[in-house]
């Protein structure tokens, strides 16, 4: 029997098992086929406190585990199949094996939807991002293309007319999705010019293990033509990682876990933590705060429990 059993070891089940461990609860860490999150795509980490030089994302995180299993946190690989939240224990199913638990804290985090282009895999963290905020700096000076059209994609369009030349926004339908008020801002941008009814085919250039520039097809016209970019932002929403939960604990129609407040769900002893619920701020160190306070809150349960 476990008493803090952490799905995820991005930034938010990593810190959530320093905590946890260091409460002398001795965590479980199910660290994911993909350990890290998000995190592990990334490169340099320029706005993490601490770090004046910066440090690599997979570094940054993996420091973090380090830190959590000097104070006794256990980590195990595999995916999370299935779940038994509805039960006293709750009972976690990883990879076939069934665990038993006091306390879960969900911490699986969100996938950035990508356009699934073979290049473009090939390139994130060289020039690929899902993250104006994270990686926007590297580019100043430099062109920069945005391919979504919603929101999002519009304030990271916005974003980055701080730091780039110019931003080009790519969108493959001839509307866009995004309010009005966003619209109108980018609209009004001088620095942005938007491409509707356009499909990115391919990203150069994975042989130099940076983007240099992109492929587009007019899908109205179709006509096809290259065109020079720096950095290419991919800004068309992420998938909390929330499916096996689904029918016990509460999501919002995309998926994300609703929050009770604090880092509560609605099931007590389940937590939440990071960018499974953060569909906002999503940075590494929101998600450490979120790690912190989900682990608190568990401890505080358990004592409330008489465990």
């Amino acid at each position: 029997m476990r008493n803090v059993l952490i799905i995820g070891s991005g930034c938010a089940g990593n810190t959530a098992a320093v905590y946890a461990a260091r409460a002398n609860l001795k965590p479980l860490v199910v660290a994911g086929k993909h350990a890290g999150g998000q995190l592990s795509l990334t490169t340099l980490v320029e706005n993490f406190p601490g770090f004046p030089q910066g440090i690599d994302g997979p570094e940054l995180v993996e420091n973090i585990k380090k830190q959590a299993e000097n104070f006794g946190a256990e980590y195990m690989h595999g995916d999370v199949l299935d779940a038994e939240l509805l039960g006293d224990p709750f009972r976690i199913d990883v990879e076939g094996e069934w665990i038993e638990t006091r306390t879960v804290i969900v911490a699986s985090g969100a996938s950035a939807r990508w356009l699934g282009l073979e290049s473009e895999q090939k390139l994130i963290g060289h020039g690929v991002s899902s993250c104006a905020t994270c990686d926007g700096f590297f580019y100043r000076g430099k062109k920069i293309m945005v391919v979504g059209g919603g929101d999002s994609a519009m304030e990271e369009a916005n974003f980055l007319t701080r730091f780039g030349s110019e931003v080009a926004l790519v969108h493959r339908r001839d509307q866009f999705r995004a309010s009005k008020i966003m619209l109108d801002r980018v609209q009004h941008n001088p620095k942005i010019k938007l491409l509707p009814n356009t499909v990115v085919e391919d990203v150069f250039d994975a042989s130099q293990h940076r983007v240099t520039g992109v492929r587009l097809k007019n899908i109205a016209t179709g006509a096809v033509w290259e065109q020079e970019v720096d950095g290419f932002f991919v800004a068309i929403g992420h998938i909390p990682n929330t499916a096996v939960f689904k029918g016990q604990i509460d999501t919002d129609a995309d998926g994300y876990i609703i929050s009770k407040g604090g880092a509560r769900t609605n099931i007590a002893g389940v937590f939440h933590a990071g960018d499974v619920q953060d569909r906002v701020y999503r940075q590494a160190i929101t998600a450490s705060a979120a790690g912190c306070i989900a682990a608190i809150e568990a401890e505080r349960y358990l004592e409330a429990e008489g465990h």
